[in-house]
């Protein structure tokens, strides 16, 4: 099982490259049990969203 901090590295590294189904079901694992990691996720999904929207605008 994965700690809050692999998680949290495996959470940034799924909007780089594509992760294997082994690291997705250890990912949700942990996100069905840590809130933390949960909101991490939410706040990573928004950031990435508004870089990519980011150039649009300017």
């Amino acid at each position: 099982m994965l700690d809050c901090k692999q998680n949290t590295e495996l959470l940034s590294q799924s909007l780089e490259r594509p992760i294997t189904l082994r690291e997705r079901m250890a990912m949700r694992m942990h996100l069905m049990m840590c809130r933390g990691c949960r909101n991490f996720e939410k706040q990573l999904a928004f950031i990435h969203k508004a870089a990519r929207e980011l150039p649009r605008k300017l």
